[in-house]
């Protein structure tokens, strides 16, 4: 028996990048997302009612992925 999900949207998800300014501007500039600041200090992209947290390679916020690598 087959399930089908169904979902509204997704809250965020979290991109490990080698250098987050330069993937705000790539993602700003390309795809025309908003960069946003939260936390003081930490960089997300926003379109609509979706999110990228952005975590710099090598300095990377908990909760994170068991082996981050930028991508």
């Amino acid at each position: 028996m087959s399930t089908e999900i169904s979902l509204d949207r997704i809250d965020h998800i979290v991109l490990t990048v080698r250098n987050i300014a330069a993937t705000c501007q790539f993602y700003t500039q390309i795809l025309s997302m908003r960069e946003a600041t939260f936390n003081s200090l930490r960089k997300a992209l926003v379109f609509g009612n979706q999110k990228i947290n952005l975590h710099e390679a090598g300095h990377e916020f908990d909760p994170k992925a068991h082996r981050p690598v930028p991508g």
